[in-house]
Parts: C-alpha cells; structure tokens; sequence
C-alpha cells in the first residue's frame, strides 16, 4: 500500500472534511432526494437527478479520503531534532542564483500544498531536489522555463 506523508495540519484537515460530509453533507442530500421523490415521478425530475448525482460526489469524496488517511502517515517535524538538513514538513528558504530573490517553503504532502500560501508539495519538482540536502547546498531544478539554480539559505522545523 502506497503510504501518504502529511503533516499533523493536514491529516487533521482531512479528519474535519470527511466529518462534515459524512454529519452533515451527506444527512442533507438524503433530505433532498426524500423530498425530491415525494414530488412524484422521478424519471424526468430534476431535482432527483442532482441529489444523485451530489450524493456520488460526496460518496466518492468520502471513499477518497477515507483511502487516504488509511495509507497516511503523520510526520510531526516539529518532534525532530532540529538540523540543517532538509526533510519532509521542513520549512526552507532558498535563493534564485539568479535573481536573488529569496523564498520561503514548507514541504507538506499532496493535499496541503498551496504555493500561494508558501507550501508546496513533497512530490514537486523543487521539494524533491531540496530533500536531502544541507544549509549551503545549491541545488537545480528543472522548471518549464528550463533549468533554475537555488542555494539553501535555511532550514527550520517548525
């Protein structure tokens, strides 16, 4: 079984999401479609059809997360002795050799990523050849626009 690494945050945001769907989305949506069948014929009811087709939105939503936290496994970075290597839920600022430009990043896992936000995930192109390497280390990365060069200015496990 593949594993998922995420962080406390994000397993504990996958708990609070399948919650909701499974007290209240999904309670709601057998509500629509009772109602939706008291109006009679369902074979041309619009109403059914879309309680339907939410109810298989919500019940393979459910189905994926439930499969996730399964294979999840938590990494608390915060209970790692602190060091200068970088390391899955690790927050790293790098700067473009180029520009010089610093950035900041912490590595999380699939769904917790959002670049925007400053988290990015374990499987992209930057985390992958950030793993493993030190404070000083400069790294490449194969980028869209063809091949960027960063040095690792920092590492914090917080």
């Amino acid at each position: 079984m593949q594993r998922h690494p995420m962080t406390p945050r994000g397993y504990q945001l996958l708990r609070e999401e399948l919650t909701h769907l499974k007290s209240v989305v999904r309670p709601k949506i057998v509500l629509d479609i009772e109602e939706a069948r008291a109006h009679g014929d369902i074979s041309e009811n619009s109403e059914y059809e879309d309680a339907k087709h939410r109810q298989s939105l919500c019940e393979g939503r459910t189905r994926e997360i439930e499969s996730k936290l399964a294979a999840s496994e938590v990494i608390d970075v915060t209970k790692i002795p602190p060091d200068d290597r970088v390391i899955f839920g690790a927050t790293v600022v790098i700067e473009d050799l180029s520009s010089e430009v610093e950035v900041s990043y912490r590595i999380v896992g699939m769904d917790e990523a959002d670049v925007k936000s400053g988290t990015i995930s374990v499987s992209s192109p930057i985390a992958r050849a950030l793993i493993g390497k030190e404070v000083g280390d400069e790294v490449v990365v194969q980028a869209p626009v063809g091949e960027r060069r960063y040095a690792i200015t920092d590492v914090s496990y917080v």
